[in-house]
């Protein structure tokens, strides 16, 4: 028999702010994060906002000197990540450091300092590239600085799987856990796309909402005037550990993640399957996992990214799994903008909190139903809702779906 799953600690970092309890309560209210981009000139972008923190300071977590060393995507996982520890009370010590395991992803990674290194190379030559610029670029050490900061010697790796990551990461901690490979994972994912070059690509694949004139207003899911996604950063961290184990040391057990679903479109190397296919087999995964029937899930987080197919697609893909009688599905992307790799991680902090709280957030910017996207969710105001079990879809770039099944403990 596999172990149970505990969530003992939440940390959440993104265009509303830093702590999982402040972000949560203003999804709540409605606000919206998106707006205009202020940290470099997009004024020849098709595209000029995007959902970004724009007041990040990272001296509560690390020193001037640590700072200039972490690129910011790691910071932003540091920081969430201290918040969900200190929530759960897991200390890491030399008696269980070696069962404590690190698995935080990043759908690109350290693009900031990939991009500012190559002008110091075209501009200054190569003797006056950081010496730093390898561990601040690559996805692996947002997981690398948690575990050295922490302790924690357990398994430690990065997934990538696009827009999927955040999920794929939370899945595969609670995989270690059942088959007895950890005690304890502190797990995510975090994106900082929000560059010169990565809004520039995103332009280009004309994959962006263009609704310039009123940004906070552009990401819109499953509204009938959604025109394309608007970029955001940021990510989340939970603290999963074996459930007896958590409740030995009177841990506060927030959640048990129940069941996780990984599959593949094998279709686009962008667009979704546009029967869902790929979607609705994670989500039945997630549930058969769990042992739970479609009709006993209280809450659905979309993957919802405002692009006129991926909702389209994740709305047959939930009529496929649930009948038309699905339960409430809302897409906090409507105010956080898509945190690429990080967006699952932040969007399973929200169930989480769903459940603690027993209200879901709304989606916002619904305006105008869209024939083709027919469900509940939830247009923009918050709902009370007794939130028993609560379903995360996360879908990336490359046909990869990942969904997290969370219940009440």
């Amino acid at each position: 028999m596999s172990r149970r799953v505990a969530v003992t600690g939440i940390g959440a970092v993104c265009a509303l702010g830093v702590g999982a309890d402040l972000v949560f309560d203003k999804l709540l209210a409605g606000e919206s994060g998106v707006r205009p981009i202020t940290a470099f000139d997009a004024s020849a972008y098709s595209t000029r906002f995007a959902g970004t923190l724009d007041e990040w300071d990272p001296s509560p977590w690390l020193d001037t000197k640590e700072a200039r060393r972490l690129s910011r995507f790691q910071q932003f996982a540091l920081a969430a990540a201290d918040e969900a520890l200190a929530q759960s009370g897991l200390v890491i010590d030399e008696r269980n450091a070696d069962r404590v395991g690190v698995i935080v992803g990043s759908g690109i990674g350290g693009l900031h300092a990939l991009e500012e290194q190559h002008s110091v190379l075209l501009e200054r030559g190569p003797s006056r590239v950081s010496p730093f610029l390898v561990p601040m670029m690559i996805v692996d050490l947002a997981a690398g600085h948690i575990s050295i900061r922490y302790g924690a010697k357990g398994i430690n790796y990065a997934p990538v799987s696009a827009c999927a990551t955040g999920n794929h990461a939370i899945g595969e901690a609670a995989e270690a856990i059942r088959r007895g490979a950890a005690d304890a994972v502190i797990c995510g994912g975090f994106d900082c796309g929000v560059t010169p070059l990565g809004l520039a690509g995103f332009c280009a694949a004309r994959a962006l909402s263009t609704r310039n004139d009123d940004p906070s207003a552009a990401s819109r899911p499953f509204d009938a005037g959604r025109d394309g996604f608007v970029m955001g950063e940021g990510g989340g961290i939970l603290i999963l550990e074996e459930w007896e184990s958590a409740v030995s040391r009177g841990a506060d057990i927030l959640a048990e993640l129940v069941g996780y679903g990984a599959t593949a479109d094998a279709y686009h190397m962008t667009a979704p399957a546009p029967d869902g296919s790929g979607a609705k087999r994670a989500m039945s995964e997630a549930l058969a996992q769990a042992g739970i029937d479609p009709g006993d899930v209280s809450y659905i987080n979309a993957h919802g990214t405002s692009t006129p197919l991926g909702d389209i697609a994740e709305t047959q893909a939930i009529k496929a799994v649930f009948g038309t009688d699905a339960p409430p599905v809302s897409s906090t992307k409507s105010m956080t903008g898509h945190l690429l790799g990080g967006a699952g991680a932040l969007e399973a902090v929200v169930c989480v909190q769903a459940i603690r709280r027993s209200v879901v957030p709304p989606t916002i910017n619904y305006e105008d139903p869209d024939p083709e996207c027919d469900l509940d969710y939830v247009p923009n105001v918050a709902r009370e809702l007794r939130v028993e079990t609560a379903l995360s879809n996360s879908f990336g770039f490359g046909g990869h779906n990942a969904c997290l099944l969370f219940a009440r403990p």
